[in-house]
């Protein structure tokens, strides 16, 4: 019998974003844990029991910088692929392992960024 492969956490602090990311990547196949901040997101990614595949993150949280997420999301999981949507476009300055798509992002965009980090790792 196939593994399922471990959920997607999404950490967006829009509800009808974070709603509407969720059941786009739930449509596409993906099992997918959800935060409305960096605090719920910490105790998801400090639970042991939790695989993650990878974070997909809003840059602004209203309790901590996306980016300093994703710097405590690796101190616990180093491994951890981090994809930063921001409604800055392509003007981030991410980390070099790590991804961005820009807000307001397609089905499409969306579907072909996450496989194609899920594929390189």
């Amino acid at each position: 019998m196939p593994q399922t492969p471990p959920p997607l956490l999404v950490v967006e602090d829009d509800d009808i974003v974070r709603m509407l990311t969720v059941e786009v990547l739930e449509e596409l196949g993906f099992r997918v844990l959800e935060a409305a901040n960096a605090q719920e997101a910490l105790a998801i990614l400090s639970d042991s029991n939790n695989s993650l595949a990878l974070m997909l993150t809003d840059v602004g949280l209203p309790d901590m910088n996306g980016k300093d997420l994703a710097v405590k999301a690796r101190e616990l999981r180093p491994e951890l692929p981090v994809l930063f949507a921001s409604g800055y476009g392509d003007n981030l300055d991410v980390p070099a392992d790590m991804h961005q798509i820009a807000k307001p992002f397609s089905i499409d965009q969306l579907r072909d960024k996450v496989k194609g980090i899920l594929q390189a790792f």
